[in-house]
């Protein structure tokens, strides 16, 4: 009983010692995500709270399986040619992403203006494709970075299939700050979702950017319920006229990539 006793806590802290350094693995992923940058082995052993011996073990591991990739010669380093590979994989697969590339291509070169596709992970929004427009002033989103829902346009959509309590629920508190201190009223938003419903499209203005208009309209399942949306990010200062052909062309996009509809 002894001797089992013992394997079994061998066995265990192996286990222990083989998903913690997966976890490691995750999070030196998200820390170079969410800096965007070649970023030094040692700050993120520092950032992340691994050990320097370990985190420059597994990243040796990972530049071996061109996960990873060493740049500049000055210690950094940054995700590799695998990634690309595999996240190419990934958008092909998904035949819904794999048909909004298309859509998202198409309306950005036709209209001139900044196009993306954008969803929902967990309680926040997120950016999956961005095509900038002809305009030499770009407006964008960086791709997969997470965003307070009530910032966005696509926001308001993206939850209209909820009651207005399971809303307040869903949202943290403190994403109805803005960045620069603004908090957005939530009898306002709750209002801006009854009319998208009722619309087929949100527009904000001077959000998180104070000289940007979102226009979006929502991708919707068989059932009904906003999957996903396609917006315009364009300045402020678009005439009336110019916005409304841009719904127009975003509602048909929308309805064009909305399955089974």
């Amino acid at each position: 009983m002894k001797s089992n006793g013992v394997a079994e806590k061998q066995v265990e802290e192996k286990s222990t010692g083989r998903a913690r350094g997966i976890d490691r693995v995750i999070a030196l992923m998200e820390h170079l995500h969410s800096r965007r940058v070649p970023t030094r082995i040692a700050d993120i052993a520092r950032d992340t709270g691994t050990p320097r011996s370990t985190m420059y073990e597994l990243v040796n591991t990972l530049v071996e399986a061109r996960w990873l990739e060493l740049r500049d010669g000055d210690g950094t380093v940054y995700f590799g040619p695998a990634m690309h590979y595999y996240g190419s994989d990934y958008l092909d697969s998904v035949d819904l992403i794999r048909k909004a590339r298309v859509e998202v291509a198409h309306i950005a070169e036709t209209v001139g203006e900044t196009a993306q596709f954008c969803t929902l992970e967990g309680d926040k929004y997120l950016v999956v494709l961005n095509e900038p427009g002809r305009r030499m002033f770009r407006i964008s989103s960086e791709i997969g970075i997470k965003v307070p829902i009530p910032w966005t346009a696509s926001g308001r959509l993206l939850v209209d299939h909820l009651s207005a309590d399971e809303i307040l629920r869903f949202i943290p508190p403190e994403d109805f700050i803005l960045p620069d201190g603004r908090r957005i009223a939530e009898d306002g938003f709750l209002e801006d979702i009854r009319r998208a419903r009722t619309q087929g499209y949100v527009r904000t203005t001077a959000l998180v950017d104070r000289f940007t208009t979102c226009l979006a309209a929502p991708v919707r399942d068989p059932a009904g319920r906003c999957i996903a949306t396609i917006c315009f990010v364009v300045p402020a200062d678009t005439t009336e006229e110019a916005q409304q052909a841009m719904i127009d062309t975003l509602k048909a996009s929308a309805e064009r990539l909305s399955p089974g509809r």
